[in-house]
């Protein structure tokens, strides 16, 4: 199957930045779109960012202005881009896509998830 693998994950202060990133790989044609979602503990999982291949970007309300979220096609990757962090930022970060294959026009997948802890 098509697998996502995030990394980058970790333990920052306050105030402190932070960079995920996310690969795809497996059998597909086309990446449509990919995107950063969370989930803080007790929480619900929420939207981080998306952006697809044409360009259409999209940020959560709680992120905006300080989060970018980036690709590189040749790699098959996407990133995230994390300043400014605060204590309620932590949380599990998932990489989600949506994928073009054989015998699927478009089928949304998602990574295992990468802690990001924000503590003073």
């Amino acid at each position: 199957q098509v697998q996502l693998v995030e990394s980058g994950g970790g333990l920052v202060q306050p105030g402190g930045s932070l960079r995920l990133s996310c690969v795809v790989s497996g059998s597909f044609t086309l990446i449509n779109r990919m995107g950063w979602y969370r989930q803080p503990p007790g929480g619900q999982r929420e939207l981080v960012a998306y952006l697809t291949t044409g360009g259409k970007i999209d940020y959560g309300n709680s992120v905006k202005g300080r989060f970018i979220i980036s690709r590189d096609h040749a790699k098959n990757a996407a990133y995230l881009q994390m300043n400014s962090l605060k204590p309620e930022d932590t949380a599990v970060y998932f990489c989600n896509a949506d994928v073009e294959s054989v015998g699927r026009y478009g089928y949304e997948y998602w990574g295992q998830g990468t802690l990001v802890t924000v503590k003073a």
